[in-house]
């Protein structure tokens, strides 16, 4: 049988246009088919509207993993004219109206503002920022392979284990005296949407916080759709190309070919392919669980944030909930399906660093704030209200804004299953058996046809590498290209 072309990605986020490189480099053909007329699932910046000139970033903003993921290491964001620009502090968390922690890249900087706590913060994350090879090794592997890499990261990797029982844990209290430093901490693994503690929040705080003493958290220039407008250059220079306004409902809609990467969820796999997946395969993907939700909340200022604690003006990410108790109490409410009275939020101001974000003196600022899933509450107010409990005279700078409740967020990415961003639950049994247990996790059970989105390892971030690892297993299994399958 003729083909059109020898592999098809259905969707273009970060992973199926890493994927599509991946292939596209090794000689093939490879053809992207987008549901939107925009590129870029995540990873998109786009105009809502709002104000002259004004652009938003849809859902990703920060990108530690930008700069930390061996895909886009090898690939080389900078070398292709996307600039990074880092803020002089790499997050913050304001814990009450007064006080603040400020996450720099400087470790010992960092430590000297969190006082008593300061000695417990480095001895926690030192060693995991000194080492940071071995943190991504633990964090952003297939979960499957066991590489030469990994053996020689063998001690770091330890540590960061056993500092995740600790933090995962009831343990988790026993390391700071003030409430500070745990707060600072605690705000980062919020960004895994969840009951806290556990081990996936643990482990979320563990390599971010490390990446921001090693790496940094930088901000795109211009906004997260540079990296997207990269990859797709770099693509098309190879000879793939990208169709968009086409929407994939069954095998109809596809084109001939002789592998096929689904940038899905596994219910959307599902409902692609139906029956040709293995009964006993399909029933593992429709246990695979999707997680609490966000709520987006995109504002235009007429200045910045008027933050009490003038400092975390500074920070190009801030957390928002208060304690490390305020803040675990409000994933409580989230994950019992309760919304939360006062719930985490997170915030970037990406004018902090790019100037080129800032127009007439308007600037974008990008908020989210975590919800039950499915819930079709506007989080305006509640995103505010939070804001305003740290810089009073917030609400007098908004211009305009744009709510995208958690219900809604699926219209434009519609991976995005009543609202959660991460492509699936973040619990202890999917940090490892994503999307099931099988040893090979990217397989649909259908000859040529693999799921490569963020429903599969390593898991959430825009980091390209579930669409790399997926990518790799299609050279290897069906094109029998000298690529040796290797995590990180």
């Amino acid at each position: 049988m003729s083909v059109e072309c020898d592999v098809v990605v259905v969707g273009s986020g970060p992973n199926g246009l890493a994927a599509a490189v991946t292939i596209a480099r090794a000689g093939l053909s490879v053809r992207v088919l987008e549901r939107n007329e925009t590129i870029g699932g995540g990873a998109r910046t786009a105009d809502l509207g709002l104000r002259t000139g004004i652009v938003h970033d849809i859902c990703s903003a920060v990108h530690p993993m930008g700069v930390a993921s061996p895909f886009f290491r090898e690939f080389d964001l900078a070398s292709r004219g996307v600039e990074l620009l880092e803020p002089e502090v790499q997050y913050a968390q304001p814990v009450t109206l007064d006080r603040a922690g400020l996450a720099y890249r400087d470790i010992d900087r960092t430590a000297e503002g969190l006082g008593a706590d300061g000695a417990a913060w480095k001895a926690l994350l030192g060693p995991l920022a000194e080492h940071p090879d071995a943190v991504i090794a633990a964090a952003l592997g297939d979960k499957r392979s066991i590489t030469p890499h990994m053996l020689r990261e063998f001690y770091g990797m330890a540590r960061f284990g056993l500092a995740a029982l600790e933090q995962g844990t009831r343990l988790w209290n026993r390391r700071f005296t003030g409430d500070v430093a745990p707060a600072l901490l605690s705000g980062v693994a919020a960004h895994a949407i969840g009951p806290m503690p556990s081990f996936a929040a643990a482990g979320t705080a563990l390599m971010l916080g490390a990446l921001a003493h090693s790496h940094g958290w930088p901000i795109p220039r211009g906004g997260t759709g540079s990296i997207t407008d990269a990859l797709y250059r770099d693509l098309v220079a190879h000879g793939g190309e990208v169709l968009t306004g086409h929407d994939v409902k069954s095998r109809a809609d596809l084109p001939s070919a002789q592998a096929y990467l689904f940038d899905t969820t596994p219910r959307g796999a599902l409902e692609i392919l139906g029956t040709s997946i293995p009964d006993d395969l399909a029933g593992d993907l429709r246990k695979f669980k999707y997680g609490s939700a966000a709520a987006k909340v995109d504002f235009v200022l007429s200045e910045p944030v008027p933050w009490k604690v003038a400092e975390i003006g500074r920070a190009g990410t801030v957390h928002i909930g208060g304690t490390r108790a305020e803040l675990a109490r409000a994933e409580a409410q989230i994950a019992r399906g309760k919304l939360a009275e006062q719930p985490v939020v997170l915030l970037s101001d990406p004018g902090v660093v790019d100037e080129t974000r800032v127009v007439d003196g308007y600037r974008p600022l990008w908020t989210y704030a975590h919800v039950p899933a499915g819930s079709p509450v506007d989080a305006t107010e509640a995103i505010v209200r939070q804001i305003e409990r740290f810089a009073p005279g917030f609400r007098d700078t908004i211009v305009a804004s744009h709510s995208t409740p958690a219900s809604q967020m699926a219209e434009h990415n519609i991976n995005y299953i009543g609202g959660d961003i991460a492509g699936g639950a973040a619990t202890l049994w999917q940090m490892f058996a994503r999307p099931t247990a099988r040893i090979n996790p990217y397989s649909l059970g259908v000859p040529g046809a693999y799921l490569c989105s963020s429903s599969t390892p390593p898991g959430p971030g825009v980091h390209g590498l579930s669409g790399k690892f997926a990518a790799q297993r299609v050279l290897k299994e069906v094109f029998h290209e000298p690529v040796p399958y290797v995590g990180v």
